[in-house]
C-alpha cells in the first residue's frame, strides 16, 4: 500500500502512527483514568438484558479467540469481544463523552483496544497508547462531521464516528504504518452506521451501538491486515465520511491543530446515567432542590431550557422504558427533585413510573430551545430550569459547562469511586483489564 499523506485522512494517519514513540506521561494518566471508567461501566452494564444479548450473540458466532467477553466468564475473537463489551460500555449511559463529538469514545475504543491487546499479548502500556490514538481519531472524525448537523439529521454519532477510533486503535496495536492505517479507515467509513430512531420510537438499538462501532473498526483493521485496500481519503474525500452524512462538513479539523489540540483533553466523565445534553438541567435542579430544600408538592411547574438537540430528541416521557428515561429532560428533572440521577438505581425498570417521578414529570411543562446553550453546543453544554413554587416564588439557575466535564472536571479520586460504586459485588477483571484498573488507580496526580 502506497501512504497518501496529501490527503486529510492519510495526514490524520500520518501523525497518529507516529505518535506511540512520544506521547507523554499526561497523555498516558488520562488514556488510563477513562480505560478505568470505561471498565467500570462495562461490568456495571455486562447484566442489563441488552448486554447479555450482545454478549450471547459474540459468543455464538464468533468462535474460539483469547478475548475476553468481559461477564461472560467466555473469550471469542477480537471483533465479537469488541463488539460485546462495547456494548456493555454503552449499556446503562454512564460512558464518557466527548461533548462537541457528541460521541461516547470510550465505550468504542477501550473494546476495541482491549480486545486486540488481548489478542496480541500486548501491555498495559501498549493499551493505553493505543486508547490515547483511538480517542484522538475518533474525536476528530466526530467534530470534522460537523456534529450538530450530522446528529439532527438523524446519525447517532457514537457509532458513526466510533469506527474510526476503534480502527486507530486496533492499528497501533498491529504496528501498522501510514498507509494501512490511511486504508484501514477507507474501509472504516463504509462501515459506519447507526441512527436516532430509538429516540424517536424505542427500542434496544442504541445499546448496541458502541459495540458495533468496536466491531466495525476492529474489523476494518484487521481486513487491512490481510490484505484488503481502502480508499485513499476515506474521511476527507468527495464521498467520504466527513461531507456525505452532514449538510455541515468541516474537514478541516481532521488536522487543525494535531499536537497540540488533544482530544484526551476533552472528555467528560459521567456522574449521571442519563444523556450529557441533559445533564446541565439536572445539574441545575439538584442545585436548586438542595439549596431550598424542595420537594414536589412545593413545585407547581417547572420549564427547562437547552440547545435545540435536547429541545428536539429529549423531550419525551421517560416513565415508558429504561432507555426514555435515560433520555428524557423532564424525567431526569423531576429525578433531580424526588429521586437521586447519580445512583444508576434510580433508572431501574421497577422505579421509573414510581407515581411522584410521574406527576412531577408532568409539571415540567417545557422544554426549550435557547439560543444562548445553541451557541456554544456541543463543545461546552449548557442548560438550564425556571420552578414556580406554590407560593409564586420562582427559582432559576443555569449551568454551562456541568460537572464531569472539560470546564469542571471530576478528579481522578472521583472517578475511582465511581468505579468502586459500580463494580461493587460483582465479578472482578482480570488479566490485562485488571493490571490497566491498577495502573489507573495507583496515579492519583491531576489533568
Amino acid at each position: 500500500m502506497t501512504a497518501r499523506p496529501d490527503t486529510l485522512t492519510g495526514e490524520l494517519a500520518e501523525f497518529l502512527v507516529g505518535l506511540p514513540p512520544t506521547l507523554d506521561d499526561r497523555l498516558l494518566e488520562l488514556a488510563g483514568r477513562y480505560t478505568l471508567d470505561t471498565l467500570g461501566c462495562i461490568v456495571f452494564g455486562a447484566d442489563q438484558p441488552w448486554s447479555r444479548a450482545a454478549a450471547t450473540h459474540a459468543l455464538t458466532t464468533g468462535g474460539d479467540g483469547r478475548s475476553a467477553v468481559i461477564g461472560a466468564e467466555s473469550s471469542t475473537t477480537p471483533a465479537m469481544a469488541a463488539f460485546a463489551n462495547g456494548a456493555a460500555a454503552h449499556a446503562f449511559e454512564l460512558d464518557d463523552v466527548h461533548e462537541e463529538a457528541i460521541s461516547h469514545p470510550g465505550a468504542v475504543v477501550v473494546p476495541a483496544a482491549l480486545a486486540v491487546a488481548e489478542e496480541t499479548g500486548a501491555t498495559v502500556d501498549e493499551l493505553l497508547i493505543a486508547i490515547a490514538v483511538g480517542y484522538e481519531a475518533m474525536g476528530r472524525a466526530g467534530i470534522a462531521v460537523g456534529p450538530a448537523s450530522h446528529m439532527l439529521g438523524g446519525f447517532h454519532p457514537t457509532s458513526m464516528s466510533g469506527v474510526f477510533g476503534a480502527a486507530a486503535a486496533v492499528a497501533i496495536l498491529l504496528g501498522f504504518d501510514a498507509a494501512q492505517l490511511t486504508a484501514a479507515f477507507g474501509i472504516a467509513a463504509s462501515l459506519a452506521s447507526g441512527t436516532m430512531e430509538f429516540a424517536a420510537s424505542g427500542g434496544m438499538a442504541k445499546r448496541i451501538h458502541a459495540g458495533r462501532a468496536a466491531e466495525g473498526g476492529t474489523t476494518a483493521a484487521l481486513l487491512v491486515a490481510n490484505g484488503l485496500e481502502g480508499a485513499a481519503d476515506g474521511l476527507a474525500g468527495r464521498y467520504g465520511f466527513c461531507r456525505v452524512f452532514t449538510s455541515e462538513p468541516h474537514t478541516e479539523l481532521l488536522t487543525e491543530g494535531l499536537g497540540g489540540r488533544w482530544m484526551l483533553d476533552e472528555i467528560t466523565i459521567k456522574p449521571y446515567a442519563a444523556c450529557s445534553d441533559i445533564h446541565p438541567m439536572i445539574q441545575a435542579a439538584q442545585e436548586l432542590r438542595f439549596e431550598h430544600d424542595l420537594s414536589a408538592d412545593t413545585i407547581d411547574r417547572i420549564e427547562a431550557f437547552g440547545p435545540t438537540k435536547a429541545a428536539t430528541q429529549n423531550s419525551l416521557d421517560g416513565t415508558a422504558s429504561v432507555m426514555a428515561a435515560q433520555y428524557s429532560a423532564q424525567w431526569n428533572i423531576a429525578a433531580a427533585i424526588v429521586a437521586d440521577p447519580r445512583d444508576p438505581a434510580t433508572y431501574a425498570a421497577e422505579r421509573i413510573a414510581a407515581p411522584e417521578l410521574a406527576a412531577l414529570q408532568d409539571r415540567v411543562v417545557s422544554v426549550e430551545a435557547s439560543p444562548q446553550f445553541d451557541a456554544t453546543y456541543a463543545w461546552k453544554m449548557g442548560g438550564g430550569v425556571r420552578i414556580t413554587l406554590t407560593s409564586g416564588e420562582v427559582l432559576e439557575r443555569q449551568v454551562h459547562g456541568q460537572k464531569g466535564s472539560m470546564h469542571d472536571p471530576l478528579m481522578p479520586e472521583d472517578v475511582l469511586a465511581k468505579f468502586q460504586a459500580l463494580t461493587a459485588g460483582r465479578p472482578a477483571l482480570d488479566g490485562l483489564a485488571a493490571a490497566a484498573v491498577g495502573r489507573a488507580a495507583r496515579s492519583r496526580s491531576g489533568t
